[in-house]
């Protein structure tokens, strides 16, 4: 009988989390299309991560709709109509510093729901939370790091790039629309940072352009995150072209093009199951 070989960045839904009032602090806008959303309050004194691609799921209320005291998503599920149940969005934590967390919002108009949200924030606003949840940090068991993502995933490879360990090799792709998302980037390893402008996802693009780099000899631990075409596209590439192995690889799409939040996340079992397909046709 075949070894099942567990992936040990494979996200899961967490076990139900503590929930957590958050008190905006400060907005700051990084660039054309995105802000820094740093949250504070009494609820987040001890808050803690363990792992580089953290996140926490924000919560929603639906507009119009009074809810009984203590706010309890739970309870709220178990007593009210679906329409009436709280949105929730996930988002990865960018830092934890002083009691205080850091969450960056990719904003375009008023499309969708927390990017408005976000663009439109003040101090003294509320939100509540729940998490973190996650299950990737670089380490020191590969001889090199590969990071690829498009803008919805930057605050992820920010925070995984500063924990890359000292004098290792760090590659990151980053998409974005324009130089003027550019960020400044850190990491304590040898950075080698590439940005690839692009307005719409194009996956074949993509892996043309990786496949023009200069990278590494070895199989690198891998973080390949974003629009949910591209990144299994790529998470096929290092599988194969690379010999990255499950234990190496953190894949996720975080959205598809043409979806909404809700409609990608009734999809996200199947395309669990593509990748799957993908590596058994590959022999990988």
């Amino acid at each position: 009988m075949e070894q099942d070989v567990r992936n040990p960045f494979k996200r899961k839904e967490p076990a139900p989390r503590r929930q957590r009032l958050g008190v905006v602090q400060r907005v700051e806008r990084l660039a054309p299309h995105m802000v820094r959303v740093v949250f504070g309050g009494e609820d987040l004194a001890d808050f803690a991560v363990e792992h580089a691609d953290s996140y926490v799921k924000l919560i929603f209320p639906v507009p119009g709709v009074e809810y009984d005291e203590p706010f309890d998503v739970a309870a709220i599920r178990e007593t009210r109509p679906r329409t009436e149940w709280p949105v929730q969005r996930t988002y990865s934590v960018r830092a934890v510093s002083g009691g205080e967390v850091t969450v960056d919002f990719v904003v375009h108009g008023d499309e969708g729901l927390a990017g408005p949200w976000a663009a439109n924030a003040q101090p003294g606003d509320e939100l509540w939370l729940t998490g973190p949840g996650g299950a990737y940090t670089p380490g020191d068991h590969a001889p090199w790091h590969l990071l690829v993502g498009d803008a919805s995933a930057l605050p992820a490879v920010s925070a995984s790039l500063e924990r890359v360990p000292a004098g290792s090799v760090a590659v990151a792709v980053v998409e974005v629309h324009s130089p003027a998302e550019e960020l400044d980037l850190s990491c304590p390893g040898d950075l080698r940072l590439h940005w690839v402008h692009r307005e719409e996802p194009d996956p074949e693009a993509l892996l043309e352009f990786l496949g023009s780099l200069d990278l590494p000899s070895g199989a690198p631990q891998a973080f390949v995150h974003g629009e949910a075409d591209t990144v299994r596209a790529v998470r096929r590439w290092v599988r194969t072209e690379l010999g990255v192995t499950k234990d190496l690889l953190s894949a996720s799409g975080y959205w598809r093009r043409g979806r909404t939040e809700e409609g990608w996340r009734s999809e996200k079992r199947d395309w669990n199951a593509a990748t799957e397909t993908d590596d058994a046709a590959a022999g990988v």
